[in-house]
């Protein structure tokens, strides 16, 4: 009897480490911080298309994750999308001329904005605004303006 309760009391354990290891895993996909203590800053910047970029996707520069996407919104005036980056505060030496663009991730497709420093003595500080970028490479629209320069070629 005291052998079985013995089972018992280890599936119970191995469960429970499976369901922590379950909910870290969900928050590492889903891009979600685990600590809420931030004392980064916000920038922004404006993007023609964004190309499915979403909320809480990686900032990085030379491939080393230094924020997130936090907000995505809509300029009613200039019909851009202002997307604002938080930044966490360790990285607060980046240049205020740096170039931010859309990079596509892996196979799934999965969307990120990448920061290229730039050569200013200034930095850039909350509330800045990140005035070089390149919207995201939209597949669609490069295929559709493949097709139609090769079917211009045969017509002439």
């Amino acid at each position: 009897m005291a052998h079985r309760r013995w089972i018992e009391v280890l599936v119970g354990l191995f469960m429970a480490v499976g369901l922590v290891a379950l909910f870290f895993l969900s928050m590492k996909v889903g891009n979600l911080p685990l600590s809420s203590g931030e004392s980064g800053y916000r920038i922004t910047a404006r993007f023609d298309d964004i190309g499915g970029l979403k909320a809480r996707a990686r900032v990085s520069m030379a491939g080393v994750p230094v924020g997130r996407v936090e907000a995505i919104e809509l300029d009613r005036e200039t019909y851009e999308a202002v997307v604002t980056l938080y930044i966490e505060r360790q990285f607060d030496t980046i240049p205020n001329d740096s170039f931010a663009s859309i990079f596509t991730a892996g196979l799934l497709g999965e969307k990120y904005v990448g920061l290229e420093p730039g050569g200013a003595e200034e930095f850039l500080r909350d509330g800045d605004r990140i005035g070089q970028t390149q919207s995201a490479l939209v597949l669609e629209r490069i295929v559709g303006q493949f097709l139609f320069s090769t079917a211009e070629e045969s017509s002439e």
